[in-house]
């Protein structure tokens, strides 16, 4: 299968990351920060250095991966001014996918309401009323620049955003009715809110929502409101991966894998936790 890694995860300097994955064989580049900009606010000159440096290391760009309206509430509304900047955002990110030749780019989804359903009681004193059709709001916009750009839009399984699981995702896209969209699965998030990897997430993606794989391993506690990233097959997610890429190959995937390396083994080096991840990413995703 495609492999490549988010590459700030080895280093924010981007020469150096290329380095790295390419040394261990990847070929997939993800792009989320470079240097001392996230990506999307690059000035003219480093987008030029960035593109001649994917050119001379032969790389594939698989995603432009902004934080598009990661930390809108339901409060905002398209065309106020917290939206419209993200809107801007996202219209350079898109530029640059034209640039650098990636397919996708990513958007979030607002930040987390915790019970967006709810009945026999639920519906009056627990749900947070009106905060999906927000979020319909607030993404619709971003489908019809997807539309005029000609770009697929993915939006991730986030922590602390509305869409935190493959079931929120596929809804979310199925509300919106539009094939511009589809997912960034990352498995190990849904983990906060008990969505298991296998079968559950995997199956309620299959048949055309998933655009995208992010894999890390994790180990959480939702009632301590607690996360640890664990070493790839150190965490709760360590018997779940192989059964999870055997049904990738099988059913025909034909995305891109990308390894998140947010692990590191203590000593707050991101790169020794990839050194320790991609081995185990590579056995069974390779």
């Amino acid at each position: 299968m495609k492999l490549g890694v988010i590459t700030d995860g080895i280093s924010r300097d981007f020469e150096h990351a290329l380095k790295v994955m390419k040394g261990f064989g990847l070929e997939y580049a993800e792009l989320q920060f470079l240097w001392d900009k996230e990506i999307g606010d690059l000035d003219a000159d480093q987008r030029k250095k960035a593109l001649d440096l994917i050119k001379d290391y032969d790389v594939k760009v698989s995603c432009i991966t902004r934080h598009v309206f990661a930390n809108l509430t339901m409060a905002a509304e398209p065309g106020d001014e917290a939206h419209t900047a993200h809107m801007e955002g996202l219209q350079r990110c898109i530029d640059m996918a034209h640039e650098v030749g990636s397919p996708l780019v990513r958007i979030m989804s607002g930040k987390k309401e915790m019970i967006l359903w709810g009945s026999h009681g639920a519906e009056k004193w627990n749900v947070a009323n009106g905060a999906w059709d927000s979020l319909l709001r607030i993404v619709e916009p971003a489908i019809r620049l997807a539309e005029k750009e000609d770009v697929q839009l993915v939006v991730e399984t986030g922590n602390g955003n509305m869409i935190n699981s493959a079931w929120t995702a596929r809804r979310l896209i199925d509300d919106l009715g539009s094939d511009r969209l589809k997912v960034i699965w990352d498995p190990a998030n849904a983990c906060f809110c008990h969505e298991r990897m296998w079968p559950d997430g995997y199956e309620t993606l299959k048949g055309g929502y998933l655009g995208h794989v992010h894999i890390k391993d994790v180990q959480v506690n939702t009632p301590q409101a607690t996360l640890e990233v664990r070493e790839m097959g150190k965490g709760q997610l360590a018997d779940l991966f192989q059964p999870t890429a055997d049904a990738l190959r099988a059913d025909g995937y034909d995305g891109v894998i990308s390894l998140e390396s947010v692990y590191h083994p203590g000593n707050g080096n991101f790169e020794d936790g990839f050194r320790a991840c991609i081995g185990k990413f590579k056995e069974i995703f390779g």
